[in-house]
């Protein structure tokens, strides 16, 4: 599932890094692990990813949660701006951390409106 506005902003990048972090998404979605997917530092373990693409001397990253059996959320994509070491930036960092929060509500609705319709998957 796409949060806020996340995938406009994957259409906005290059043809090639769509194709390649889509397909690493697809992937998490299927229930494997993208070669290149890693734990995002500061989310307490795994559930949490990272993919990030190189292209043409910029880099692009798709963060996404994994913490749901039922789905994947995909919080954030951007490309970094910044020449300074591959830390994530704070404001992306936060930005992650309030999107993580609104996935956790947007699951919690979802698993609630299964119950009342007795669908429970």
């Amino acid at each position: 599932m796409w949060i806020a506005h996340t995938r406009q902003e994957l259409k906005s990048f290059p043809e090639d890094v769509q194709d390649g972090l889509g397909y690493a998404l697809q992937v998490a979605q299927e229930g494997g692990k993208h070669a290149d997917a890693k734990p995002l530092k500061g989310f307490g373990g795994a559930g949490v990813l990272e993919v990030v693409d190189d292209f043409d001397g910029d880099a692009y990253r798709a963060v996404y949660t994994v913490r749901y059996s039922d789905a994947v959320y995909v919080l954030h994509v951007f490309q970094k701006k910044s020449k300074k070491g591959i830390e994530t930036p704070k404001h992306d960092v936060e930005l992650i951390r309030q999107r993580l929060k609104r996935a956790a509500e947007i699951h919690a609705e979802r698993i609630a409106e299964s119950e009342k319709k007795g669908d429970l998957r």
